[in-house]
């Protein structure tokens, strides 16, 4: 897949090769729903939280004797039928909302909406970009001279504090390492803006060939340790 490559004034310099490993993958939206909805459960944050009776202040004193007084036996003013008691079945803080998802499902969902980002003209390729200090109104700048028209997640190939201070007082502009692209960072963009260098890190990162190496490292490693035992028992 060839894609338009641009500069830092918005002009057009030439066209890159995209993997087909990273940018050529169906998609299935059954698997990127389901990473989606288990990313949200897992960043949802609990704020809503109860007191038992047994998490209330007071009620150490039993109210008044057992029998003798006319009125219902009580042992605790915390009781869940008094003014100011505990709360029964409310929600708490232990609850748990995650999701568990293997890891070769989230990668293979981030490459089916990388590839869809690509296959639409939502990905945005730029040669290089480099800011000597922060400023909000040159990244404005740089921006919309790019066929951008909308919200866009800017995917940087290491930490760069110039470009982070200069897009965060801009709406709709979000920042995020290549190396830490998700699904649901993603979809919640229109736009997917990146550098080469970008691309270079995401193919190391999720194609899944330092796995493979590893792979073939133990393999190598068990057909040695079965040769070992065999030379010993001769």
């Amino acid at each position: 897949m060839l894609i338009k490559t641009y500069d830092q004034t918005g002009a057009e310099l030439s066209q890159t090769s995209l993997s087909a490993e990273v940018f050529g993958v169906k998609m299935n939206l059954d698997l990127v729903h389901q990473v989606a909805v288990s990313q949200m459960a897992n960043r949802r944050q609990i704020s809503a939280h109860t007191k038992g009776r047994g998490e209330v202040s007071g009620g150490g004193k039993k109210p008044w004797r057992q029998k003798g007084t006319g009125r219902a036996r009580h042992g605790s003013t915390r009781s869940p039928i008094w003014r100011h008691g505990g709360v029964v079945f409310g929600p708490t803080k232990e609850r748990v909302f995650e999701q568990k998802i293997n890891k070769q499902m989230r990668r293979k969902a981030l490459l089916m909406v990388l590839s869809e980002k690509a296959k639409d003209s939502f990905l945005i390729l730029l040669d290089k970009l480099n800011l000597e200090s922060p400023k909000t109104k040159l990244m404005k700048v740089i921006l919309s001279k790019l066929p951008i028209k909308g919200s866009c997640l800017f995917a940087l190939p290491a930490m760069d504090k110039n470009i982070i201070l200069s897009t965060r007082n801009l709406t709709g502009i979000e920042t995020v390492q290549a190396k830490d692209l998700n699904v649901l960072d993603l979809l919640n963009s229109k736009y997917l803006l990146m550098s080469k260098d970008s691309i270079k890190v995401i193919q190391e990162t999720f194609s899944g060939k330092s796995e493979a190496r590893s792979t073939k490292y133990e393999t190598n490693s068990n057909d040695q340790n079965s040769k070992s035992k065999t030379i010993k028992n001769l």
